[in-house]
């Protein structure tokens, strides 16, 4: 039976993984750009193009469907991802050439700790996708899914918590969470005996690729203004 799931997970990330023929690139970075504005530790957010990529942006209200990790790899293996099929893999940032992104960079970490988390990211290397939510995403893309519209974005938990597996978003903040680097905690606020907001880290499975946008402990670089913009260059037709 467990064998039989695997075999129908398999079929399902594959459905999941095509094209669609709707997707708009915008504003698109080239790659030698990226590549010479990425700092280790940087997350890479992706604007995916793929059947998967629309469900998690719908399900998570973002224009964000996947999360890498910049390791500073040689040209071809500069990230760090979890791919529905392949797993937690090394990849290279040509893959992305043609699709919107964003360069999401934690502030105030230290050398140490950063290589800490270099480290996590590499020995997650080789780790299974989380088939867990593929049939929800599979449900959620059907013409008419036995869920009703107003709960479709209800039904889908990212992530099984099992430590053997992991999504694009939950592997990178397990690794930053290893060194106790928050994301987007909850607040709440202290008792009468305390004073200010007390921070609660969420479990890692909970994270989303947003969730690195939305983080105030991580700088949106932008490599076109990094690279010394000048609106007055810009070669605009009167």
């Amino acid at each position: 039976m467990a064998q039989l799931s695997r075999m129908s997970g398999k079929r399902m990330a594959r459905f999941l993984q095509k094209q669609t023929r709707f997707y708009q690139p915008f504003g698109v970075i080239p790659t030698r750009a990226l590549r010479a504005t990425l700092r280790p530790g940087d997350v890479l957010l992706v604007e995916g193009d793929r059947r998967i990529s629309a469900a998690i942006k719908y399900l998570t209200h973002s224009t964000w469907s996947h999360a890498a990790f910049y390791s500073g790899g040689p040209p071809g293996g500069e990230l760090i991802e979890a791919d529905l099929e392949a797993g937690v893999r090394i990849a290279g940032l040509a893959a992305y050439a043609h699709l919107n992104t964003r360069i999401c960079r934690p502030v105030g970490l230290g050398h140490d700790r950063l290589e800490e988390v270099i480290d996590y990211m590499q020995s997650a290397v080789g780790r299974q996708y989380d088939l867990k939510n593929v049939i929800d995403l599979v449900r959620y893309l059907l013409p008419r899914p036995p869920v009703p519209h107003r709960f479709r974005r209800r039904m889908l938990a990212l992530g099984s918590g099992d430590p053997t597996r992991a999504i694009c978003s939950t592997v990178i903040a397990e690794a930053f969470h290893s060194v106790h680097y928050p994301i987007l905690p909850d607040i709440e606020m202290g008792s009468a005996d305390s004073q200010g907001e007390i921070l609660q880290i969420r479990h890692s499975s909970l994270f989303t690729p947003r969730d690195f946008d939305l983080s105030p402990y991580f700088d949106v670089i932008k490599p076109t203004l990094e690279d010394g913009f000048d609106f007055r260059k810009l070669p605009l037709e009167e």
